[in-house]
């Protein structure tokens, strides 16, 4: 039986009230979410006899508005990045805001006032908290008055759901996720270098030095994407590959294969496990999404951000396992389309699974 505690986290820059969910299993296990982004603030677990927070993040609601990193968020109203800001819906054009790239020439996350910027409003659910968030016609760019509701729930197992759903008043396109950065050895750990990975997908899409897929989907088989087995994140993560010096490590859409997780997940695909020797801990994510974005934080130290514990973020600290549609896809139409319909239901579901080894 899952229990469930609200309380006050902070204050927007306008004075609204950020709340904060923590909800506790059976076994002690803690996840707390927070309005502001619906943001994942903790997953806690004991671990050698003492709680372990294996999710990244800041200590008050005031440091995630300051915050540059999407930590915890779900993103979107599309997540990942868009060459030039430039979709076709309906067959009408519509410019996305430009705030990514080099010289800020393409998009990503939604723009500046994204879902990870707005402060969702929050509902009790059976085994969790629901949050539901307006996005405005024309904000950041995209048709339609758009409706994002999300729902954490905890189980006994120790396993946690993310389930979305979305609406439109008019056709537009959908593609949530969550940023998460994970780190098995605890939220203030220098590095995953040292954890394992297995990821379920033989393809990847390749991405170009601005991280935005050209259209090719390609064989991970003979390079360092390859993880259908097994390997160290830090194995290859520095090799002279044009993937890894363009994105500075990991930082790739893999495109997942549909193995079908486990029960009680059956209705799942397999995306990836990632396990930390030190700790014990495995931690498996099972998506109905179509491919996956696995982030190494390559860049994380380059945000002069301080986090739990007073600790700045460090390069690699984190991992994230954000399940989406393939980068860029309004680019690439041979690509799995994030459409969504006027009238029509957007629904997704993610479950990270954290066990013992």
């Amino acid at each position: 039986m899952t229990e469930l505690k609200m309380e006050p986290f902070g204050t927007m820059p306008g004075g609204e009230r950020i709340d904060l969910y923590t909800l506790t299993n059976g076994r002690g296990t803690r996840v707390a979410v927070t309005t502001y982004g619906a943001r994942l603030v903790k997953f806690e677990r004991m671990v050698h006899g003492a709680p372990l927070d294996i999710v990244l993040g800041y200590e008050t609601g005031e440091d995630y508005v300051r915050d540059t990193a999407s930590m915890g968020a779900i993103v979107g109203r599309h997540a990942n990045r868009i060459a030039g800001g430039r979709i076709t819906v309906a067959g009408r054009p519509y410019q996305l805001e430009l705030n990514t790239g080099s010289k800020k020439q393409n998009h990503i996350h939604g723009g500046s006032n994204g879902l990870h910027y707005h402060l969702w409003m929050a509902e009790i659910v059976e085994g969790g908290v629901e949050f539901t968030a307006i996005s405005p016609d024309g904000e950041g760019g995209y048709p339609g008055n758009f409706e994002a509701k999300v729902a954490y729930r905890l189980t006994d197992d120790d396993a946690l759901s993310i389930s979305y759903r979305a609406v439109s008043d008019a056709d537009t396109i959908c593609n949530l996720t969550n940023h998460t950065y994970f780190n098995l050895e605890g939220c203030t750990a220098d590095s995953v270098l040292d954890h394992t990975a297995e990821i379920y997908a033989d393809e990847f899409t390749w991405a170009d030095a601005e991280s935005l897929p050209d259209g090719r989907i390609l064989s991970v088989f003979g390079t360092p994407m390859d993880f259908t087995a097994p390997h160290r994140i830090g194995e290859r993560i520095d090799a002279d590959y044009d993937q890894l010096q363009f994105a500075g490590g990991y930082d790739h859409n893999w495109v997942l294969r549909g193995d079908i997780a486990p029960e009680p997940y059956s209705h799942l695909k397999k995306a990836a496990r990632v396990t930390s020797e030190k700790t014990g801990l495995a931690l498996s994510c099972y998506t109905t999404q179509v491919g996956m974005q696995f982030y190494t934080a390559n860049s994380l130290a380059k945000r002069p951000l301080i986090g739990k514990g007073g600790k700045q973020f460090p390069r690699r600290g984190g991992f994230c396992l954000e399940t989406q549609f393939f980068p860029n896809a309004p680019a690439n139409p041979h690509f799995p389309q994030p459409e969504l319909r006027m009238g029509e239901v957007w629904e997704a579901e993610t479950v990270y699974v954290l066990e013992e080894l």
